[in-house]
């Protein structure tokens, strides 16, 4: 198992495994079982591939329909019940890990040899750009998506991750200076590419567009840079999230559509982003005691809603079990096609949408 150091960048969310076979999966989350890595297919090797490192083809799989069936075609398969997570997960055993891609490596290895290309070019000028604007060490800056592991196109987008608490704070900070100043050269989506962005997500996340547009402009994260659309995403240490593998352990209890006020937002610009609940009601599906935080793995629900807001939320209640036997639930969205986080406007979204028992 490779060793993580103080940056905790080689196996957690950012990072990328090469198995033996040339399979390429992506890192999820910061928690990962002792002898396995959690992570989901991306990249296979395919002759008829749209892109190419080196004499090799490969071909993006996006679905987790697609990911199981290439899988499936090697007589692999990576999915199962977790005894510590409560629910399947994809997870790579180390034993069949060739190769991990550190993000931070990545980029240090661009900022030695130079770019390749104008697609490496912008990412490099960008990383020093924010670099330079928030104040972080090197270390805290990686370089993920596609160009981590060599895979991108003349047109991909530029996808950055931010290690560490304050490193991400003062990275969130700056973005949010750079976008509010008419003069700088990064810009919030708008327009056709805002609309290209909903129609992405529209997939499996029910936002209407002026939802979506509302959301997106409080949002520093995803923007353009050099006329390349660009990601970045925030990460803690693993030092610094309380969790442990095995410790808690969850337990899942149903699926719900609550409506509540955010009472906390520390953590909300972070991938697993975080919202703490106050005032809350259930409008459809499990209604559990002691709900008290709204949990998503994905970098879309990011930044979605503030201390103070009502949000209406849909997904997977879960029980959190630690093991000094203290129990708190919580609802994790973005497991399943239909979940969604939506900020509410004002105090007066509980009234307005307090009588609607449908799902947006």
């Amino acid at each position: 198992m490779p060793a993580v150091d103080h940056w905790g960048a080689s196996a957690v969310e950012g990072a990328a495994v090469e198995t033996v076979a040339g399979l390429i999966f992506t890192v999820k989350g910061v928690v990962h079982p002792p002898d396995r890595v959690v992570a989901y297919l991306r990249y296979v090797p395919d002759p008829r591939g749209e892109r190419v490192r080196g004499r090799e083809r490969y071909r993006r799989v996006y679905s987790v329909a697609e990911q199981e069936e290439a899988l499936r075609a090697r007589g692999l398969s990576y999915r199962a019940d977790d005894p510590a997570f409560g629910v399947p997960v994809d997870a790579v055993p180390w034993a069949d890990v060739a190769r991990v891609y550190d993000p931070r490596e990545r980029l240090q290895r661009l900022r030695v040899v130079g770019p390749d290309g104008p697609l490496t070019e912008d990412a490099l000028a960008l990383a020093e750009l924010l670099r330079d604007a928030a104040g972080v060490p090197p270390a805290a800056l990686g370089l993920t998506g596609s160009l981590l592991f060599d895979l991108h196109a003349s047109s991909s987008d530029i996808d950055l991750v931010v290690y560490g608490d304050g490193e991400c704070r003062r990275m969130h900070a700056a973005l949010a200076r750079l976008l509010d100043d008419p003069s700088s050269a990064l810009a919030r989506p708008r327009g056709e590419e805002l609309a290209a962005i909903h129609a992405v997500h529209r997939e499996d996340t029910p936002l209407s567009a002026v939802d979506f547009t509302r959301l997106q402009a409080g949002k520093v994260n995803e923007g353009r840079f050099a006329g390349r659309p660009y990601f970045v995403r925030f990460v803690k240490l693993p030092a610094e999230v309380p969790e442990r593998y095995g410790d808690p352990r969850f337990v899942p209890a149903g699926r719900a559509l609550v409506e509540a006020r955010v009472v906390d937002d520390r953590d909300a610009l972070f991938t697993p982003c975080r919202y703490s609940l106050g005032e809350l009601r259930f409008l459809e599906g499990a209604r559990v005691a002691d709900l008290r935080e709204v949990v998503s793995f994905r970098g879309r629900f990011a930044d979605q809603a503030r201390s103070g807001q009502w949000v209406r939320a849909y997904g997977a209640v879960e029980r959190v079990v630690w093991r000094e036997r203290r129990e708190t639930t919580r609802l994790v969205v973005g497991g399943r096609p239909g979940d969604y986080l939506l900020g509410l406007e004002g105090d007066s979204a509980r009234a307005i949408f307090g009588g609607d028992d449908e799902r947006e």
